[in-house]
């Protein structure tokens, strides 16, 4: 199983699945998009373990992941106002 990792010249800085650019938040917006973990880990190349192993990872920091997916969201509304007709 993959550890959980943070370095700022990949994905910002952002949690991800050591030796990969899977971040933890990728994992779960899958799975909230209706993904089942095993296609999850099929289409990201990494084992089942690691997509429940990044799932127990956010859960596990909720005050972290609130302001990785705040973060996220203010960056697509700038891209809405700049192109409503792009989103």
């Amino acid at each position: 199983m993959r550890s959980v990792v943070r370095t700022e010249e990949v994905l910002g800085g952002d949690p991800r699945l050591d030796g990969t650019r899977v971040g933890v938040i990728h994992v779960k917006e899958r799975l909230d998009a209706g993904d089942d973990p095993a296609r999850i880990a099929t289409d990201y190349d990494i084992d089942l373990a690691d997509v429940y192993h990044a799932l127990a990872y956010y859960h596990d920091n909720p005050a972290e992941m609130d302001e990785i997916e705040a973060r996220r969201e203010s960056f697509v509304e700038g891209i809405r106002r700049e192109r409503p007709d792009a989103v």
